[in-house]
Formats: structure tokens, sequence, C-alpha cells
């Protein structure tokens, strides 16, 4: 830790806390991760091994955060990831509303072919959101925050939790589209209701496999047409509106796949995409590049100070995903 010379407070997640630290002899200024173990009989937190083993195989994405190292401290480890200077939420709440056609199709290609390039290497996200699309000072678009991703296996032969909810890229798009989230819900069940307001409610005729749900015969809901794409977003282009709908399926096998829908029209109309330099940046004064959800308080505060010989962690738990050099 003594390499890094920490700058401030960047946020804080569910298992630990960012900070923008300088490297000593380099310079290059780094985001650093602190984990922290609650219990050292629980071992390293799954999350955050999975972000590592995600980061390490698809370490190189212009369009996924770069992880630069990882080494123990303290009670925990320390994760450096490459400094970005904002989030995509940070340029949807400041930028004005609706943002220009141009930086719409900008974010959401780069969006696309780092989502390409994760499923090209077996890698599924599972939490893409605006907070997790990071932006770099030259305007690049990086997604970072793997902590839920998984590999999956192209025959379907690997089971996951039907738990985990993520606002996906058709629902990015929309809010890049609208200035604010389309199925804006704020529990699970009001989510479903914002869904079903404009998707209409599913059927067996519509999606056949939604039998096959753990929870489909749970709850029922009132029967309720879709409502045209045009209606909810009027301002945007037809050709926005037929990728949106290729995107807001109900079954996943008839979702448009990211590789597929970089080849859409709608990239290949005027405006084209614009150039990541000409994407707004919103700077935050005096405040973080990355934004964080809260999590718990900490156990043990983050000592910079710290020398690695009082480690609770032995440095053998995390060496096999240590980087090298």
């Amino acid at each position: 830790m003594e390499q890094y010379c920490i700058l401030g407070r960047i946020g804080e997640g569910t298992h630990g806390i960012v900070f923008k630290a300088k490297h000593v002899e380099t310079g290059e200024i780094v985001a650093l991760k602190k984990v922290t173990l609650r219990r050292l009989e629980d071992g390293i937190p799954s999350q955050a091994l999975r972000e590592i083993k995600a980061l390490q195989e698809i370490e190189d994405s212009q369009y996924v955060v770069q992880l630069k190292s990882v080494f123990p401290h303290g009670a925990g480890f320390v994760l450096a990831f490459e400094f970005m200077l904002s989030d995509l939420a940070e340029v949807v709440r400041h930028a004005q509303r609706p943002l220009a056609q141009a930086q719409v199709k900008s974010y959401l290609q780069m969006l696309l072919k780092g989502v390409a390039f994760c499923h090209a290497n077996n890698i599924v996200h599972r939490d893409l959101k605006p907070a997790n699309l990071l932006i770099s000072a030259s305007g690049q678009l990086k997604i970072a925050d793997f902590g839920l991703a998984r590999v999956f296996s192209p025959d379907g032969s690997r089971l996951y939790t039907h738990q985990v909810a993520t606002r996906a890229v058709g629902c990015i798009l929309g809010e890049l589209l609208n200035g604010s989230p389309l199925f804006p819900g704020e529990n699970d069940i009001e989510q479903l209701c914002c869904v079903l307001r404009i998707l209409g409610t599913p059927s067996p005729q519509v999606w056949p496999e939604i039998k096959d749900l753990p929870d489909y015969n749970k709850i029922s809901f009132k029967e309720q047409a879709p409502v045209p794409l045009e209606e909810v977003l009027p301002d945007a282009s037809p050709e926005a509106l037929d990728l949106l709908g290729h995107f807001l399926l109900y079954p996943p096998c008839q979702r448009i796949a990211a590789s597929q829908a970089l080849l859409h029209r709608y990239f290949f109309t005027a405006p084209l995409p614009a150039h990541p330099s000409e994407l707004p940046i919103p700077q935050r004064p005096g405040g973080p590049a990355l934004k964080a959800p809260p999590g718990p308080p900490h156990v043990h505060d983050f000592h910079v100070d710290r020398p690695l010989e009082e480690s609770l962690l032995n440095p053998e738990l995390i060496r096999p995903f240590i980087l090298e050099g």
C-alpha cells in the first residue's frame, strides 16, 4: 500500500471503500477499492472473487474497466483499477434533457461493444446500469463492477438464481432517450407494474416459456395491451424505436444480441455516433468520480500506513488472483 498516495475518497460499495490514489513512482492516478473481511473464517467475499476473475478473463477490452493489480492490506485486500472521471448516471443527471441523438448513439455503441466482448468471452455481467458504466477523461465508456458477473455455458446447462435484477441494455437505451428511467419502480411489484404498463401483460402466446418461471403462479396482473413505443418516447427517431423494440421483448431468446445490435441501421443513419472526445464529462465539484451504492459500516478502518506484516489476511488466499507485475 505504501506505493500509493491517497488523494481522496470516491465512494463506498457493498464490500469496501473506493479511494482516488496516485502511484508514488509512476504518478499514475488509480481507483483503489478496499475490500474488508468481516470475519476471517468467512473467507474472501464471493462477489469480490467474481469481479477479479471476470476482469482477468476480459482484461484486453477497451470497453471494460482495467483491473491493474490486487494485493493484501490490513484486514482485507485492495483492488487497483484505472481511474475514471465520471459515470453515465452523472452524464444523464447533468446533461440537457434529452441527450443529443449523436451522443446517445455513441454511448450505446460503446456499451454494446463492451457487452459483446464480455459475451464473446462467456461472461454475463448481470448488473448493467448507468452508475456501473464509467466515463474516462477522453469520453470513453467502460463497463465496471463485475461483482454479480458469472461465467455462462453456451449450451445453457448452467443454472442461475432468478433473484438478480438489472436494467440491461434496452432499459439503458430507453433512459438515454428519455432522460430518466423507463421503468422507475421503487420495489419489485411496482417495477413489474411499470414494465407491464408499457410492454403489456405477457401471455403464453407471446412468451411460451413464462409458464416455466419459478414464481409464475404466485402473482397475477390484469390484462392490458402494450403501449406503442412512439407514444412513450415521442421525440425518438424511428430507427431508435425499432432498435429499442428489439431489446424490450419478454422472451430472452428473441431479444437482439449485442453483436447484432451493432449492425442495426440506427448507427448508420444521420446523425452518426459522436466521437468520445465530443461527449460531456460532468465534473463533480470536489466530489467522487465513481458512484457506489451505500453499504454497511466497516468493522476496520482503512489505514493506509498499516504495514503488510500486520495484515490479518493470509496473502496466499488471494495469490491465484494477484496480477503479475
